[in-house]
């Protein structure tokens, strides 16, 4: 191995493992053609953790050109589709035995609690693949009753290579994502990870080679999204692009993607309302609307962020919830059991966070909780304490804008016609809440509420089994469960004339 294409790192829990440092080619690790590194900060310390090797538009080019080889060779092209879930399950297999040091470089490079890395991150990545996996063997067509002189069928094809980009917030998770629906449909990928949050991604790819993906098939480039981002969903050569983050960027991916008209998949941005009926169980309301806004330091698309209450129970709820979060919510070392809420993922995020609390304050909001920067983990670090603005106007960017942070906005309602109309007063549409113990009134919202995903009596309980996406300005197509497969197949008409004579 050459020493400049890894590094031996020892983390902050005292696990030690071999760091990939290049771009994942062609099954091999690679510099960038221009030398050029990007740093990867542990947002707890401040420090780097390690520098990777970043693509320019020149390395997409060979990632692309690998992606193009593999999916038109034989041995994956061609694979049986029972050797093809075969693969997929090795790869989980090795995800599982590997999710210990994978856990630990998520950790470490996004800051979020290591019980949630491996828990739940690692879980979700295990299970994802494995799902995928399942599907594999299960992708077909069907026949088409039209006349006896014509046989017409269909056939569910691969797209070809598909340019994912994924976000920093859930690097592996939003990895398994997209890698599960595009491998077990025979498609090739090349995905670019977050500038932010490149180390676990790189470490995956040493476990796709051990797996036994054919070279070319998965491919992971590190970059700058300006540059390989823009590169990959601008590619004359690729059919394809998947991508998670923020609402401008997936404006900007539409536009590069339209060069050459790809089909595109964009999960974007969220201002998620959590509604609060008087007539709920407001213990369980208190605690799903913590868990909606302030799990994974608040730097989730889906976030429950708006929490509109009744005025019946908006006092209780107000001072039940404040209390909850003063208990639950630990702020701390990531690697430490008890923390709940480690750093935000980086200086940039920590200070847009703050900017926001400024903005609530100057707008006239009340500030019951937080709203200020964490000191009390070593002094160093990019921590916030959880953040609680009452009284919260429609018309204030606290309540319009997405933060993306353990930050989160209280406003009440006198009628469900209102909560509607003001949970839907918004250019996002992800996901939403309710709470109501009235059954009819549970579906009636939720039918009315402009969503991809509404969840009654919970908050952001997701599923991997089930569709997962927007409308609105949140995005476009679906991920996860049978619908995610819709986004990296064709399907293909064969009419067969067995009798029409001219």
């Amino acid at each position: 191995m050459s020493s400049d294409l890894f590094v031996e790192l020892a983390a902050p829990n005292g696990r030690k493992y071999s760091q990939p440092r290049g771009l994942f080619i062609n099954n091999e690790f690679v510099k960038s053609k221009s030398g050029e590194t990007l740093s990867s900060i542990n947002p707890s310390d401040e420090k780097e953790i390690a520098s990777v090797y970043a693509a320019g538009p020149e390395d997409v080019d060979v990632a692309v050109a690998a992606a193009r080889k593999a999916f038109k060779d034989p041995s994956w092209r061609d694979m049986d589709t029972n050797a093809r879930a075969d693969l997929l399950y090795k790869f989980a297999e090795l995800i599982e035995q590997h999710k210990e040091t994978l856990a630990t470089i998520e950790t470490w490079d996004n800051g979020k609690p290591y019980s949630v890395s491996l828990n739940d991150d690692l879980g979700e990545v295990v299970g994802t693949i494995m799902y995928y996996a399942g599907y594999a063997n299960k992708i077909h067509g069907q026949v088409i009753d039209t006349s006896p002189a014509k046989l017409a069928y269909t056939v569910r094809e691969p797209l070809g290579v598909c340019g994912q980009i994924i976000p920093w917030n859930f690097p592996l998770a939003m990895a398994a994502w997209k890698l599960g629906p595009a491998l077990c449909t025979g498609n090739t990928v090349v995905l670019k990870a977050a500038e932010q949050t490149p180390l676990s991604i790189l470490y995956l790819g040493t476990l796709v080679k051990e797996a036994g993906f054919p070279p070319g098939v998965v491919n992971f480039i590190n970059g700058e999204g300006r540059k390989a981002g823009a590169a990959l969903a601008q590619h004359l050569d690729v059919d394809k692009i998947a991508f998670t983050g923020s609402t401008q960027t997936g404006k900007e991916i539409m536009k590069m993607a339209a060069v050459n008209m790809k089909n595109i998949t964009l999960e974007t941005g969220g201002k998620s309302p959590l509604v609060v009926f008087d007539d709920c169980d407001l213990d369980q309301a208190v605690k799903w609307a913590h868990v909606g806004i302030m799990y994974n330091q608040g730097q989730v698309c889906t976030a429950t962020s708006r929490i509109l209450v009744q005025e019946g129970v908006y006092d209780k709820f107000v001072a039940g919830f404040k209390d909850y979060v003063s208990q639950t919510s630990v702020v701390g070392d990531p690697f430490k059991d008890d923390t709940f809420q480690g750093p935000q993922v980086t200086k940039t995020q920590f200070e847009r966070v703050l900017s926001y609390i400024e903005s609530g304050k100057s707008e006239g909001a009340e500030l019951v909780s937080g709203g200020e920067s964490y000191k009390d983990v070593g002094g160093k670090g990019f921590f916030i304490s959880p953040t609680i603005f009452t009284n919260v106007k429609d018309n204030m960017k606290i309540y319009r804008e997405e933060v993306f942070g353990p930050f989160v906005v209280i406003s009440s309602f006198k009628t469900e016609e209102e909560a509607v109309e003001r949970a839907n007063d918004t250019t996002y549409g992800l996901g939403a809440a309710l709470f109501t113990q009235d059954i009819t009134r549970g579906h009636r919202v939720a039918r009315h509420i402009e969503a991809g995903m509404v969840w009654i009596n919970s908050s952001n309980d997701s599923d991997i089994r089930i569709p997962f996406g927007g409308v609105k300005q949140s995005g476009i197509g679906r991920e996860l469960g049978e619908a995610g497969l819709e986004a990296y197949t064709n399907r293909k008409a064969i009419h067969v004339n067995l009798g029409n004579k001219l």
